[in-house]
């Protein structure tokens, strides 16, 4: 039996800096939040990562706080069981919501990131990471004991390079002027959510870090969790992720029977048409696609249940080149939406 590691092959896959770091991430990766290790166990998984590696997506992303750590176990267990070679993955995960429930089991103290990322690389079968994000802000914690932190586990070779999560600017600004000022390692990018309708944060707040910082984004929940699919467009079916996470997404199922979510299904519908009608795929393309185009755009992290659903998403990529300006602003009409210039 043959023990050479499994060949990579980008295929037709983008490739783009991650922020100011010299590190190659694909236009879209695989994510794992929701569903590895939750409603997807076992072979599934595999299926999943191996038909995603196989057509070019080289970046997986996880946390300790998905399914309690099982997210990481899952994806480790399919990295090893595969055979992939290291040096062609791009592993990412995140610290914050420690599966234990212990008091300093959550957090950014100096002692969960060290502890919380030698478990994660125990569950991972892993000797490193190649990012590790802060999975939100912790204004209990001193910035300066946050940042000497990730730079120890840095230093330690358990990642290459750390980043942030649904941090706000200000904090992203506070880090790096404690990295400066101690001769540190900054955050390199921001795992952020950002899609069509969800648009003030990343476009506006974040705008002057892009040009200061050189702030690479790994967005998640592009399709605004499949509002962006159209499959919302007439109803909720049985097996979408609002059905099959009824708790987690109570408020958002609350809005889309209100003025507010019946607003926004109605611009998916002539989103939908536009799709169509002038670039020939479906909305789920075009707004992949449209994320993106965005300045600042490193990644799109992509969520799956079904091998079907990497491959399709994937089609995005023959639809980027097709967002030119004026199709951009045809897109902005529909909209409605744009953030106002920062002053």
């Amino acid at each position: 039996m043959s023990t050479q590691p499994v060949k990579y092959d980008p295929k037709n896959m983008i490739f783009r800096r991650l922020g100011s770091s010299g590190l190659r991430v694909p236009v879209f990766s695989f994510g794992g939040w929701l569903t590895v290790g939750a409603t997807v166990k076992g072979d599934p998984v595999k299926e999943i990562m191996k038909t995603a590696f196989e057509n070019g997506i080289n970046m997986f992303d996880t946390a300790e706080g998905y399914a309690k750590g099982e997210c990481e176990v899952e994806m480790g267990r399919v990295i090893k069981e595969l055979g992939w070679r290291r040096t062609d993955l791009i592993i990412s995960t995140k610290l914050f919501w420690g599966p234990h429930g212990s008091p300093n089991d959550i957090g950014l103290s100096r002692k969960h990131i060290i502890e919380g990322a030698k478990e994660a690389l125990e569950r991972l079968q892993l000797d490193y990471v190649d990012i590790i994000f802060a999975h939100r802000p912790d204004n209990t914690v001193p910035m300066e004991e946050v940042v000497r932190a990730f730079n120890y586990v840095i230093e330690k070779g358990w990642a290459f390079y750390w980043a942030t999560s649904e941090w706000s600017a200000y904090e992203i600004e506070e880090a790096h002027h404690v990295a400066d000022k101690l001769g540190l390692i900054a955050p390199i990018a921001e795992q952020c959510q950002h899609h069509m309708l969800h648009r003030e944060r990343p476009e506006k707040e974040y705008a002057p870090l892009y040009k200061k910082y050189d702030l690479g984004t790994t967005v998640w929940s592009a399709l605004a969790s499949g509002l962006l699919t159209g499959k919302y467009n007439n109803g909720i079916p049985p097996d979408s992720r609002f059905a099959t996470n009824k708790d987690f997404f109570k408020d958002t199922l609350d809005i889309l029977t209100k003025d507010e979510g019946l607003k926004k299904i109605e611009k998916v519908k002539q989103l939908t048409e536009f799709a169509e009608k002038e670039l020939g795929c479906s909305v789920t393309h075009l707004a992949l696609a449209w994320v993106a185009k965005q300045p600042g755009t490193s990644t799109v992290i992509l969520g799956a249940t079904k091998p079907e659903q990497v491959i399709d998403n994937l089609k995005a990529l023959d639809v980027i080149p097709k967002l030119t300006e004026e199709v951009l602003e045809k897109i902005e009409k529909i909209l409605d939406n744009k953030p106002s210039p920062v002053l």
